[in-house]
């Protein structure tokens, strides 16, 4: 489902003495089957922007599409954008409030009035999808879970709406380096296998240029840049100064490079970087 986002501008507070602009003049255009890394520095308006996307705010000016639905319009259904448009908010576990995980799983489902098959049905497809096992976890409480286990439910609990749209605020925020790279492989797992629309807030630029395949730069409530994660990184001087930067190993390979080597410098992840420094070492054993 491809999303278009049309002179989009939010104020808080207008009107008062404390009004602020927290997106100015968006304009973007979201393919379908695209996985998007959203990325800013704190108060850039990434936030603001990922709420508008199901109707939680509704913008002081501007459109937004939802494939041909403007949701922008009077009268539309948001409950109906909402199962089309999943958001996983930051620290998703903290919405977690039911006895086991299969009825937490089951909330929304069961809220769309659909059958006790149905909503089975969706628990246990939503729990594959996210890496739990169904028979070892379902009637457990959530709280006793780990944190990554935890934030595995509440990912599910918005795929088993069967949203078309996913949208990540921070997934791994909090977690430890397994829970971590547990999120990310099984986010990068559903995109593979689902081909969904994903748009994934991070702060990590490593995870940003492994997973998505373009990039979207906020910056002071506006749009900074958009392209290909190639394209963006190799712009590093531009990312630091609006507060970001390039993974580690683009900055590594750019002074190894440096240093007289013949050796491609846009390189994105130590899986790239490994390959390249492999083959310039076979071509200076050759000479």
């Amino acid at each position: 489902m491809s999303i278009k986002i049309e002179n989009l501008t939010f104020i808080y507070n207008e009107n008062t003495p404390f009004e602020s602009k927290a997106l100015d003049n968006i304009n973007l255009e979201i393919n379908e089957g695209e996985f998007i890394g959203l990325i800013g520095h704190t108060g850039s308006g990434k936030s603001t922007l990922i709420q508008h996307l199901n109707g939680l705010i509704k913008p002081t000016s501007g459109k937004i599409k939802i494939g041909d639905v403007d949701i922008t319009s009077k009268g539309i259904s948001l409950k109906a954008i909402r199962q089309k448009v999943g958001l996983v908010f930051q620290y998703p576990e903290h919405q977690l409030f039911e006895e086991t995980v299969y009825k937490d799983i089951a909330f929304g489902p069961i809220n769309l009035g659909l059958s006790g098959e149905e909503v089975d049905n969706r628990v246990k497809e939503a729990m594959e999808l996210v890496g739990l096992d169904f028979e070892a976890v379902s009637e457990r409480s959530p709280f006793e879970l780990s944190g990554g286990q935890k934030r595995r439910v509440a990912i599910a609990g918005v795929l088993a709406m069967k949203p078309e749209v996913l949208v990540l605020d921070e997934p791994t925020a909090g977690l430890d380096p397994k829970g971590r790279d547990d999120i990310l492989g099984q986010i990068q797992s559903l995109y593979e296998k689902n081909k969904m629309t994903i748009i994934l807030v991070s702060h990590s630029m490593e995870d940003i240029a492994r997973l998505v395949n373009k990039i979207i730069v906020m910056y002071k409530s506006q749009v900074a840049m958009t392209g290909s994660p190639r394209e963006i990184f190799k712009r590093a001087d531009e990312l630091e100064s609006l507060g970001l930067g390039a993974p580690q190993i683009t900055y590594f390979m750019k002074a190894f490079k440096s240093k007289g080597r013949e050796i491609k410098e846009d390189v994105l992840t130590v899986e790239e970087a490994k390959e390249e420094i492999l083959k310039y070492l076979r071509r200076n054993e050759n000479a």
